[in-house]
This record gives structure tokens, C-alpha cells and sequence, in this order.
């Protein structure tokens, strides 16, 4: 059997230039509240406090001038950094080196409470001098609500404090008797030398009337506290192939994206951030989508983490029971999603414009939100969870309610802008959730439901096989009476639709790679969608052509198409929605769920893959993966 290793990504120092940072010069670090994008410059580019939708109180990835932020770094600009993750947690640590000067190293954290409903609200920032000495300045600027109003900013003994116009306060503790000093471009500023072995806490917290001496915040205990945290929750990883490394960032990365009180998972942290530099496909992501969510679940618990599993199993009952109907998406506690505003005042990021708050896709129509649903719950049942009668009760109505809109026209799993369809991916997901449900009925004694949603399953999925197969060129299409494609498609055999050896799927895959390639990556598709810009290769997409090669016994092809995909990650392993194609560049919001979630499930397909490739077997079940990756009972 050939070898194939994990990517590991070729440590590169960054260097501070004119046109800032890029997308992907980020790390992230959360607290299951909410999450912070470091920069590898020692800048926050981007934080909402104290939730994941609150206004930002940093964001000057959107805005250098006007969006503020918290830099921790030499205080001459000629210096070289880099960044990497302590070990197998969410810590993040940014190492600095200027000539003449001693090695720095930041070590960024947010406290993890072990009360999933409270949490301090802090970010803990270390500074330790590894050799020699060092000159550093901490830059504190905040700008609350977005930067639309005034944030006064006062000097106070232990740091200073930060006011907005609606009574937010952000204070800043830093150690050593070391003081601040108004700056001119607003917020303050601390220049001090440091040696080795003495270091030194620079700690934001929120909502504290004044800061507080360093040591009242207990910063040494809390990091302990968090690295705990997350190595116990990297050593519930059930993966362990070639590509554990890539999978178990992953995981990390999506558990930063689930809120904890509520278990909802947003699509990204951030808004607005470009899907290509200077468009205006700039949206806000820091929403539960029901379909994206399900998909992220559902691979979490492949690998082993059925609690989270369980956790936004209750989010969707609970929102069930509140809004008596499945949304497309919902705020993090089940709230209705704000309509959609533009920030006029926000430069956007390297001038992509407009900056968006909301999102107006709540009032689109979109059917194959179930299907993932109910495949998360099908592989949930199978891997030892269980669904409550009071859960099940739900989901039968939702079924039903599906059946009802099964001749209707929707926006599609894209948000198409241009207009409703009888979209194929819609359809297929429809089919989806009728055959999970199907198989699921009979753990709660549903007989006549099997009987009815088994007739209505086996009609639509002729209906999709007469109307959404070209019959000129034999493959499937996006959506009913067209012959344009869609990367969705991928789906069929993934979700076993068709087996992945007969020959429109085949021809599929084919079509796919030939017309909506693009260099190494694969855009959605390339029709006219009503938005007048463009956009990347989808990373997501990347990862469904590499699961279904995969299944078709196209091992070597899915390969290279997987590898391509997993160095589309930055610095310390963190992926974006998009990837320019032009030279691999981050592009949409960051860290993305969807392309993790995405690189979960290609990874445990292909690793199965070779492993059953060595056993003779070239086309294994769809639900073998299921088999191979989850614990027996």
C-alpha cells in the first residue's frame, strides 16, 4: 500500500507591509461565546463581545482606521513574526524576532469556563521574552458598535478603560507598573523593554468598571484551565489515519464555532469578509444556518463527539418548539435574524464594499434544509445516540411538512438571487430526509409512516431521475429543464442517491471538473446569479468532488483533489469559504465551517478508501464510512 501523510503546511515569517494583512493572516482563538481573529502581526482584527452577533468592539480587518483593535508586537515596525497553535489546543502563540533584539513570543487565549452558560468574557494575551531583551508596544483602540459611535477611552492606574455611546466598557489590565499614553490616532499606547524571564499579562475584559491587577484576573490558572480543556477534547478524536493532524484542526475549529449556551454552530465568526477582493459578495455568517450546522454535526460525530451532536439536536427542538417551524436560519439563541444593513462608514476589507449586518437570505425559500437534518440524526441513531419521542415528534412533522412543498420551486442550497427553480440538490435532499426518515420510523413504532414516506420517496426519486438528467449529455443538471451544472450534484452519490459507479454519476464527476474547474479548485457554478461580481473556487466543493472520486474508485484523482484542498489552509490550518484560484489567497468569511466540515468527511472517506483498497474492495457502501468511524455499541 502506498504512504500518504498528513499536509503539513512550511512555516513562512511574515513580515509587516503597507497593504496589511491578508484574509488568511489569521488565527482564531474562542471561548465557545465567541471567538477573536489574531493577527499575525499581533493585531485583533476582529472581535463582537460578549456573543458571536453582538456589535464588533474590533474590526479593523474591515477597516484599519475606524474598526480598532488590540496589537501586542515590537515597537519597530522592520520585525518578523510567525504562528502556530500550542499543541493539540485552540492557544495560539506568535512568535516575534527583530535583529539586535530578543525572541518574543505572544501566547493569545480566551478562559474556556467549565459552566457551559457563563463565561468571563476575556482574552488573556502573554508576553515573554525567550532571549536577550526586547522593546514591545500594546496599542489599545477600541471601537464599539461597528465604530458607529463615539468610544472614549481613559487612562487608569492598571491599564485603561473604554466607554461607548450605549454604555459598553472594555477594559484592558496590563502588569509590570507599566502605564499608557493617549495616542493621536485614538485609543493609548505603551511602549516598555522587557527581559528574559520576566513576563508580563496584557488581559481585555468585559464590561469590568475599571481594570483590576493582573494577578486578580488569575491569568496562569485560567491558561492551565483552558489547555486542559482542549487537550481532553482533542483526545475524544475517534480518527486516527493519515490525515489525524488536518481532521482533529478541524474539529477544533468547529467546536470554537458552536455556542455554547444554546449548542448552535454559526456558519463563520466574521461578516462581510470577501468572496473576491473589491465585490460586493461580502455577507454576515455569524448565524445558525439549520442545513450547514446538520452537516458539521453530522461530521463531528463521524469522528466521535456525539455530545456536540446532542447539544444542537436540542438547539433544533427547542427552535421547533418556540417558532413552530424549521428556518432556514436563526440567530445563535433561536432568535429571528435581524434584516439585512449596510454599514456605510466601514471601508470593508482592502476596499470590498458594501459591509453587511444581517442577512437577507431569511426570506428566501430554501427545501433541502431537512435532508441534512435528518442525515445527521440517521447517523446519530446509528452510532449509539438517541433521538427522544419528544424530538422524533418534530421531525415527523417537519418530514411531512416537506412532502407538502415537494412540487414547490426554491432559492437553492446557493441563495440564488436570481430567482426560484426546481433545483436538483433541493429535490435530492428531499429524497434525503424521506429515506432517513424512512429507515428511523420503525424505532418508534411509525408503520404507517414508512409505508407512506417509502411511496413518496421511491416517486420523487423517479421524478429526479426523468427531469433532472440531461438526456443529450446523460448527466444530472442543476435544476429541472436547464443543462447548466451545479458542484451540489456531487451530493448524489454521497448521499446514495445512485450508486457512484453507474454511468451518470460518472459522467457527472466528469462535467463537474470540466466546466466548473478552475486550476487546482471548483466553483459552484458559473451561471448568472443576480450579483454583478465574482467569486473563488468553493473549498467545500473541493472536498465533495474528493469524497465522491473516492467512491468511484477514482482513488488516485481523489487524492490530489483532497491534498489541493487540505494546503488551501492557512498558517495554522485554518480554512476559509473560498480560495482565489489565481495564486491560493483566502477569500470569504473565515474560519468556515462549511470547508471544514467539508475536509472531515473527505478525510474518513479516503482514508477508508485505501484501507478497503488494500482489501480488494474498490466500491465500498456509502454506509460503510458510517460503520468504520463510529464506536461499536
Amino acid at each position: 500500500m502506498e504512504i500518504y501523510t498528513a499536509s503539513r503546511r512550511l512555516a513562512h515569517w511574515f513580515r509587516p507591509s503597507e497593504s496589511g494583512l491578508g484574509l488568511g493572516d489569521y488565527g482564531v482563538i474562542g471561548d465557545g461565546f465567541t471567538c477573536a481573529l489574531m493577527g499575525i502581526d499581533g493585531s485583533i482584527g476582529w472581535l463582537c463581545l460578549p456573543r458571536f452577533d453582538s456589535p464588533s468592539v474590533f474590526a479593523s480587518i474591515l477597516d484599519p482606521a475606524r474598526g480598532g483593535t488590540l496589537r501586542i508586537a515590537p515597537a519597530s515596525p522592520d520585525f518578523e513574526s510567525l504562528q502556530a497553535y500550542d499543541d493539540v489546543t485552540n492557544v495560539l502563540q506568535t512568535l516575534f524576532r527583530r535583529e539586535g533584539e530578543g525572541t518574543v513570543v505572544v501566547t493569545d487565549s480566551m478562559p474556556w469556563s467549565d459552566d457551559r452558560h457563563s463565561s468571563v468574557h476575556e482574552v488573556h494575551r502573554l508576553i515573554e521574552v525567550r532571549d536577550g531583551t526586547a522593546e514591545m508596544e500594546v496599542v489599545f483602540d477600541p471601537r464599539f458598535d461597528y465604530g458607529r459611535g463615539r468610544t472614549r477611552v481613559e487612562l487608569a492606574d492598571q491599564g485603561a478603560v473604554a466607554e461607548g455611546p450605549n454604555g459598553e466598557r472594555l477594559t484592558v489590565s496590563i502588569g509590570g507598573g507599566i502605564r499608557f499614553e493617549a495616542r493621536a490616532e485614538g485609543g493609548v499606547v505603551s511602549r516598555f523593554r522587557m527581559r528574559q524571564g520576566v513576563p508580563n499579562w496584557v488581559i481585555l475584559s468585559w464590561r469590568s468598571k475599571r481594570p483590576e491587577p493582573i494577578a486578580a484576573h488569575r491569568p496562569f490558572e485560567y491558561l492551565r484551565r483552558t489547555r486542559r480543556f482542549w487537550r481532553s477534547f482533542s483526545a475524544r478524536l475517534h480518527y486516527d489515519g493519515p490525515w489525524r493532524h488536518d481532521v482533529l484542526r478541524s474539529a477544533l475549529t468547529l467546536k470554537l464555532l458552536q455556542y455554547e449556551p444554546t449548542g448552535a454552530l454559526v456558519a463563520a465568526p466574521t461578516t462581510s469578509l470577501p468572496e473576491g477582493i473589491g465585490g460586493e459578495r461580502n455577507w454576515d455568517y455569524r448565524f445558525s444556518w439549520t442545513r450547514d450546522s446538520a452537516m458539521a454535526i453530522r461530521a463531528m460525530n463521524l469522528i466521535g463527539y456525539s455530545s456536540e451532536a446532542l447539544g444542537f439536536f436540542h438547539f433544533v427542538r427547542d427552535c421547533i418548539d418556540r417558532r413552530g417551524k424549521l428556518d432556514l436560519l436563526v440567530t445563535i439563541d433561536g432568535g429571528d435574524v435581524p434584516q439585512e444593513q449596510i454599514l456605510d462608514h466601514l471601508a470593508g476589507h482592502r476596499n470590498s464594499l458594501p459591509v453587511r449586518i444581517g442577512n437577507a437570505a431569511v426570506d428566501q425559500v430554501q427545501h433541502d434544509i431537512i435532508g441534512p437534518l435528518l442525515d445527521a440524526t440517521y447517523l446519530y441513531e446509528r452510532s449509539g445516540g438517541v433521538i427522544s419521542l419528544r424530538l422524533w415528534r418534530e421531525i415527523r412533522h417537519l418530514i411531512d411538512v416537506a412532502i407538502e412543498a415537494i412540487d414547490e420551486p426554491d432559492h437553492g442550497i446557493w441563495e440564488l438571487c436570481s430567482g426560484r427553480g426546481h433545483h436538483v440538490h433541493s429535490k435530492l435532499m428531499t429524497w434525503v430526509a424521506l429515506d432517513r426518515g424512512f429507515h428511523l420510523a420503525s424505532r418508534f413504532g411509525g408503520d404507517r409512516e414508512e409505508q407512506r414516506w417509502r411511496r413518496v420517496r421511491d416517486d420523487l426519486r423517479a421524478e429526479i431521475l426523468d427531469r433532472g438528467v440531461d438526456s443529450q449529455s446523460g448527466t444530472f443538471v442543476r435544476a429541472y429543464g436547464g443543462n447548466q451544472m451545479d458542484a451540489a450534484l456531487l451530493l448524489v452519490p454521497i448521499y446514495g442517491f445512485l450508486a457512484p459507479e453507474d454511468v451518470r454519476v460518472q459522467r457527472t464527476l466528469d462535467r463537474v471538473m470540466k466546466e466548473l474547474g478552475e486550476g487546482r479548485y471548483l466553483r459552484r457554478y458559473r451561471s448568472d446569479d443576480g450579483i454583478h461580481s465574482d467569486e473563488g473556487g468553493f473549498v467545500l466543493c473541493g472536498f465533495w468532488l474528493a469524497e465522491a472520486l473516492a467512491l468511484a474508485g477514482r482513488l488516485d484523482e481523489a487524492l490530489e483533489v483532497f491534498q489541493n484542498h487540505v494546503q488551501a489552509a492557512n498558517h495554522v490550518g485554518l480554512l476559509s469559504e473560498e480560495v482565489d484560484p489565481a495564486d491560493g489567497s483566502a477569500l470569504g468569511n473565515f474560519p468556515q465551517a462549511f470547508s471544514h466540515l467539508g475536509l472531515i468527511q473527505a478525510a474518513a472517506r479516503l482514508d477508508l478508501a485505501l484501507r478497503l483498497r488494500d482489501e480488494g474492495d474498490e466500491h465500498p457502501p456509502r454506509h460503510a464510512l458510517d460503520r468504520a468511524f463510529t464506536p461499536a455499541d
